[in-house]
């Protein structure tokens, strides 16, 4: 973790660390090599999982080994130490992303880039990766996420009491969305948009359509319309479909020019129509940024070794440092810096230049910097060290 936050985006990379003896004085000794880094992903890979996959299923997620699920059970603590307990409501958002690579093994995802494609939940009001769970690039996201969210909703605090559900289409998968009404969480979904489903888009009376967004090449328009899928219960709490209509302002050449259609649907009946729209684009503020935090400011992007659990292992390590990072910016440091992305932080922060002094058996630390800064950092340390002392009392 160290490693990952001050911007080693390999193991490799541990051998520059080992080479700064102010930090090795202040870690309290040698760093491990990287072969030492390598054997201990190594050891979260359990090839017996994979004899567990049916014979005839070609994209399939294992179940996780017992090392995973420990680093999970570390990462459900640091969220209960790191969160606000102020935060009782938890709006999680919940998608996959690509991570490209080459190395042997990896499959071809829908883009037609071979890799992994891990989904990630995140609690968005305190910008906390809830759970991750690695999987390969044919497997589509569609496919079982309800294990994921189960365990993102399992790894929330308990003073939460109001929990919501964001999401695309790839979570329109009838047994999460029964599971999420069973357990009273209000969710918005994109829809898939089914031939049944369009039916019912166009049938929408013209009167009926209310406008959204005005956009520089299309309108939005919004409409409630009624539609229960084969596969949902008759005498089960009907949902809210919510369609959108997308009309080109101007025929554009070989194009067609005729509207497209997208459906929302939700649960929630304290929002009306808009608001639910709106509510749920907010999920692409929060978990496309994280993903691209996870991805180019740390080192998800990059495959230690070709090991499907040694990766997986990797790719968590680097949540779990997503998440010490967000808890220094939102309980530690000035209020500036709340939304600070790792990259100014090692500009601000974890790159200064200082000079170690021992002196009666006592380290002291110089900065070149000027006293208000120097404030700030003590301060921060003192609330850092204010939470390390009120779990002891605890």
């Amino acid at each position: 973790m160290t490693l990952i936050a001050a911007g080693g985006d390999r193991v490799e990379d541990v051998r520059a660390l080992s080479e700064d003896k102010g930090l090795l004085a202040l870690l309290g000794g040698p760093l491990p090599s990287p072969d030492a880094l390598l054997d201990f992903l190594a050891s979260f890979h359990d090839p017996e999982r994979w004899q567990e996959r049916p014979p005839a299923k070609k994209a399939w997620v294992p179940p996780e080994s017992e090392g995973l699920r420990a680093l999970d059970a570390i990462n459900r603590e640091l969220i209960a130490r790191g969160a606000s307990r102020d935060t009782t409501e938890a709006t999680i958002d919940h998608d996959g992303t690509i991570v490209e690579s080459h190395k042997r093994g990896t499959t071809v995802a829908y883009e037609g880039t071979r890799g992994y494609q891990p989904l990630v939940a995140v609690w968005a009001e305190e910008r906390l990766i809830l759970a991750d769970e690695l999987r390969d690039g044919n497997v589509a996201g569609g496919e079982d996420p309800l294990s994921s969210v189960k365990r993102a909703l399992a790894n929330l605090p308990p003073w939460v009491t109001q929990r919501r559900f964001r999401a695309d289409s790839a979570a329109y998968y009838t047994p999460l969305l029964k599971y999420l009404v069973a357990e009273n969480v209000g969710f918005a979904i994109s829809a898939d948009m089914t031939k049944e489903l369009r039916a019912c888009c166009l049938a929408v009376p013209v009167e009926h359509w209310t406008a959204l967004d005005t956009r520089e090449h299309e309108q939005v328009d919004i409409a409630e319309v009624e539609f229960t899928p084969g596969d949902w219960p008759r005498s089960a709490t009907p949902r809210r479909y919510i369609a959108l209509r997308f009309t080109p302002l101007q025929a554009e050449l070989f194009e067609a020019s005729g509207p497209r259609y997208h459906a929302v649907v939700s649960n929630r009946d304290d929002l009306d129509a808009t608001q639910i729209v709106r509510w749920h684009r907010g999920k692409a503020g929060s978990i496309e940024q994280v993903h691209r935090v996870m991805k180019d400011e740390l080192g998800a992007g990059v495959l230690p070794s070709a090991r499907f659990g040694a990766y997986a292992a990797w790719f968590r390590i680097n949540a779990i440092a997503f998440n010490v990072l967000t808890v220094l910016v939102r309980r530690a440091l000035p209020a500036r810096y709340r939304e600070t992305r790792p990259k100014r932080l090692r500009y601000d922060l974890f790159t200064l230049p200082a000079e170690l002094v021992v002196h009666q058996s006592r380290l002291s630390v110089r900065l070149p910097i000027g006293a208000d800064r120097l404030a700030e950092i003590v301060e921060a340390r003192g609330r850092l060290l204010a939470m390390l002392e009120s779990r002891r009392a605890a």
